[in-house]
């Protein structure tokens, strides 16, 4: 037996100990709790200077806001682990052998989620990436035609989802590649007028990004403000603040937060050493034979993400896998009626939408188990959410998307959280007993799978204390009285109290200044996903201006030139499919999202899409920098045509210059050819292509 094969017995053995005892107690260990937080170095800077982006009457950067720099310093290696994830369906904990992040806070009990970074703006974060995973030849390849298979399984590197940080160096770079037994310090320099906001990190290797993604690599960023909105000797508001200087705890208000990082791992189940291809069946579909993964786990078995199989469209959903929440397996949330929570989501899955619903367990007598029926039939989640969770649903508000304070809070029943989007919500429970976490089904042409997606139980919330009266006005009233006690006294109080009062408006917490139409230049960004067959019969994933000058990705060549302090409209469109769109840097503005009808504008408050489909409405004048761009529908009086959906977005091109990609965040479609290069550069002109490939 071999040093290799040695470990994986022991540790085998050892999890079959782990998994008896687990078993029994499969309700107690999944308490909801946040992922580990990193722990803050001490500080190396004495100070830092700048102020929040928005500026109604200066430039960005105009008027100084002293700001202490500390360090976070993260030790992430990166090596196989065995471990266990729950299967509700079958009540037992998986033995699985997954590429994961150890180091510095990772919890061996929940290793595949990475511990949170929590900074402040000024600081200063190191991640030191140390790749310990076996040699692979493929890392090496340089032939452009097989860039675009998925390819160097264990080379890997790393992205800051979200942030606004530099693209270059050993900043928010992806166009590095660590390679087995190599290491790497990455370096992120959060300006101190950066947002704060919920922000994330995952692997970004061309080739192998769904493929680490998928195996849990991935943890959220959160960057916390102390910056209070500032008014003028006028009372007008100057610089605008950060929504977290509203929801600082006051007397019977502690804001506690919950932190979910939502992830998808589709391991399929091979030998008892992890090793061997990953099994697969005939199945017909339409009355076609077709070939797909084999998802069930024999005794012995081990899970492993190690094939792009795993991530084809409906295998998520034919998996039967459940979506985790922090590393666990319908987790169990606790909270008090009337306190208001601050959940943070984190959409840090592969592909498949997640629409979150909060409905009330119809007997609270099932709060004893808070189990599903054993059963692996897909439809089993479904029929407990049928018979089980009828009844009243929870509503929130939404304040946040990407981690940017809309300036407006939004009340919903239903958020749609694509791959790669984040939201904040407030909730609060009216009354005690049991609650339902659902991601209920999304209408068909608003989610990424185009299906009628079964609907899956993500969670369970235990709720105790006496109940409240109606939950948005309980809302307002909180934060009315928040900031009351916490906004400074004079005109930025008024300001803040008025705007709650006038349908929870947030407008001094906007973290940018609006793009206005005379700083956009003429020149239109035009982009169009396609997925087509070349003549060669080989499936094309590509971005183009047009679906028919779009191509698959072209390491080394730079797709758009931009110029740094211009501002600019794109206009995002899909052919084939829907795909979000992901852009690194600089974050954009929605202007309007015009349906194919070419008129009616579904990012108007309360807009819906022909299908029922809710997700673009209030998204007018919100800030992202990712977003689902809808798939392209067949004309009527034409089938050969396409009446597509149009998204307009603005953005500025502001202070970082450098290469760095945007791409579809379906990461198994970036890694296959779904992606451009894009380089903002002092006056915007072409020039020498970088390549990290």
């Amino acid at each position: 037996m071999t040093g290799l094969h040695r470990h994986r017995h022991l540790a085998l053995s050892a999890l079959a100990l782990m998994c008896a005892a687990a078993t029994a107690q499969a309700a107690q260990e999944r308490a909801f709790n946040n992922p580990p937080s990193l722990e803050q170095a001490a500080p190396t800077l004495e100070a830092a200077r700048g102020t929040l982006l928005m500026s109604a009457e200066q430039p960005v950067n105009a008027a100084p806001q002293p700001h202490a720099g500390r360090e976070r310093l993260l030790d992430l290696v990166i090596q196989y682990t065995h471990n266990t994830i729950y299967n509700p369906g079958t009540r037992t904990y998986v033995p699985v052998y997954l590429r994961s992040y150890t180091g510095t806070d990772v919890d061996p009990q929940v290793p595949f989620v990475a511990p949170t970074i929590d900074v402040t703006p000024g600081d200063t974060v190191r991640i030191n990436l140390d790749n310990r995973l076996p040699p692979d030849e493929t890392c090496t390849a340089t032939d452009p035609a097989k860039m675009n298979n998925p390819h160097c399984f264990n080379g890997t590197n790393l992205h800051s989802h979200g942030l606004w940080v530099s693209p270059a160096g050993n900043s928010d770079n992806v166009l590095l590649k660590i390679n087995p037994e190599q290491k790497f310090q990455y370096e992120y320099n959060i300006p101190s007028d950066h947002p704060a906001g919920t922000f994330w990190y995952h692997p970004h290797l061309h080739g192998s990004t769904a493929l680490q993604v998928g195996s849990g690599m991935a943890g959220a960023l959160v960057i916390r403000g102390d910056r209070l909105p500032k008014a003028d000797k006028s009372g007008a508001i100057v610089r605008n603040g950060d929504i977290d200087t509203l929801l600082k705890p006051i007397k019977g208000q502690e804001f506690p937060e919950r932190l979910l990082v939502m992830q998808q791992i589709p391991y399929a189940c091979v030998g008892d050493k992890g090793e061997g291809p990953v099994k697969k069946k005939k199945i017909v579909e339409k009355g076609q034979e077709i070939e797909v993964v084999d998802w069930s786990c024999k005794e012995g078995e081990i899970g492993v993400v190690k094939s792009y199989d795993q991530f084809s469209p409906k295998e998520w959903q034919r998996s039967g896998r459940y979506t985790s929440i922090n590393g666990l397996v319908q987790p169990v949330f606790t909270a008090r009626t009337g306190e208001v929570q601050r959940w943070r989501l984190v959409h840090a899955g592969i592909r498949d939408t997640i629409t979150l619903k909060i409905v009330k367990l119809k007997d609270n007598k099932q709060l004893s188990t808070l189990e599903t029926p054993q059963s692996d039939a897909i439809d089993a989640a479904k029929a407990f959410i049928d018979q089980s969770c009828t009844g009243e649903t929870v509503p929130y508000e939404v304040i946040a998307a990407d981690g940017l304070t809309y300036a407006k809070a939004q009340g919903k029943e239903t958020v749609t959280l694509q791959p790669g989007y984040r939201h904040d919500l407030l909730v609060s429970f009216p009354s005690d007993g049991g609650y339902c976490l659902i991601d209920e089904s999304s209408p068909q042409a608003g989610s990424v799978s185009q299906e009628n997606n079964t609907p899956q139980l993500l969670g369970y919330v235990k709720v105790e204390g006496k109940a409240v009266s109606d939950g948005k006005e309980h809302i307002k009233n909180t934060l009315i009285a928040a900031a009351q006690k916490n906004m400074p006294e004079g005109p930025v109080r008024s300001k803040v109290v008025a705007d709650l009062k006038d349908g929870l408006q947030l407008n001094s917490f906007v973290p940018h200044r609006t793009v206005e139409q005379s700083e956009l230049q003429p020149e239109v960004q035009k982009l169009v996903f396609n997925i087509f067959q070349n003549k060669e019969k080989v499936t094309q994933f590509a971005i183009g201006e047009t679906a028919e000058t779009a191509k698959a990705y072209q390491p080394g060549v730079v797709d758009r030139e931009l110029k740094l302090g211009n501002a600019q409209q794109w206009q995002l469109q899909s052919a084939l499919a829907g795909h979000p769109f992901h852009i690194h840097v600089n974050p954009f503005q929605i202007e309007k999202i015009i349906g194919p009808d070419g008129k009616t504008d579904l990012s108007e408050p309360g807009a819906v899409d022909v299908d029922g489909d809710t997700q673009y409405a209030g998204l007018k004048g919100v800030w992202k920098d990712t977003l689902f761009v809808k798939p392209g529908v067949k004309n009527k009086a034409d089938p050969n045509k396409l009446d597509y959906y149009t998204v307009y977005v603005n953005t500025r091109y502001e202070r970082y210059i450098g290469e760095f990609v945007l791409h579809c965040h379906i990461l198994d479609h970036e890694d296959q050819g779904m992606m451009q290069n894009v380089r903002i550069s002092l006056d915007g002109k072409s020039g020498d292509a970088h390549s990290g490939h």
